[in-house]
């Protein structure tokens, strides 16, 4: 399925019909909809009658566009026209590493769109306080003659950071203000994780502002957080989530 959005082209979704309130998973920098987290819990919406919605950011997966020309707010806008045009209702949003700062986006602008949080991994803010903190004089020199830094990855090619992702990244920014999230919301992060430090859920969770607000650490888990045992957690998580609403 695909959903054209002015300018930015069409962009890809697989919805499943389905109760109420429905499941959003929002995947992770240059990840897509076929990733198995977001396969393995349309699978679990499925089997009961839930509503679910998969989708890929512009740039990613089977969505029009190029991948080094979008931001955050590129791929924030494009999560939030794919969830207005084709589902109903407040959503429990799941998301990944940088989905996860997504959700927390649409939660704090979007509030009346969200039902409950899930997070695996969150990221948020992660182009300042992942790759520009940890960019040496030299790259910061190339990002700014450039325009990017190719930055190794342990998932294939070399991420490209672009001087625009760095930019609208600090437009962007959760972690600065405060996050009240009036919502369930339910975190889940490993401890062997090397892409999202430990440290960064610990903040994440000091810094929202909620009454129903947990974090679970899984020790040895990794970035990817998609073993049968998460998967299991992931889908503990969501109807954790669901039962509170």
């Amino acid at each position: 399925m695909s959903f054209t959005n002015g300018l930015r082209g069409r962009l890809a979704y697989e919805r499943t019909e389905g109760d109420g309130p429905g499941v959003v998973f929002l995947g992770g920098f240059k990840s897509d909809m076929t990733g198995t987290k977001a396969v393995h819990l349309e699978e679990w919406a499925k089997a009961r009658g839930r509503a679910f919605l998969r989708l890929d950011y512009g740039g990613h997966g089977a969505s029009d566009g190029v991948f080094e020309d979008g931001s955050i707010g590129d791929w924030y806008e494009d999560a939030l026209a794919v969830i207005d045009a084709v589902t109903e209702g407040p959503q429990v949003i799941v998301g990944s590493s940088m989905g996860g700062w997504i959700s927390l986006l649409i939660a704090r602008e979007r509030p009346a769109l969200v039902a409950g949080l899930v997070t695996i991994a969150a990221a948020p803010d992660f182009t300042e306080d992942g790759s520009w903190a940890g960019f040496s004089d030299t790259q910061r020199a190339e990002l700014e003659s450039a325009g990017v830094v190719l930055v190794p990855s342990e998932y294939g090619d070399p991420y490209p950071i672009t001087k625009r992702l760095i930019e609208d990244g600090r437009t962007r920014l959760v972690l600065r203000t405060p996050l009240a999230l009036d919502v369930p919301v339910r975190m889940l992060q490993g401890t062997a994780d090397a892409d999202v430090p430990m440290e960064w859920a610990l903040r994440l969770l000091a810094h929202v502002e909620g009454s129903d607000v947990h974090l679970r650490l899984v020790k040895g888990a990794d970035h990817r957080f998609s073993g049968p045992d998460e998967l299991a957690l992931i889908e503990g998580a969501v109807e954790e989530v669901l039962g509170r609403i």
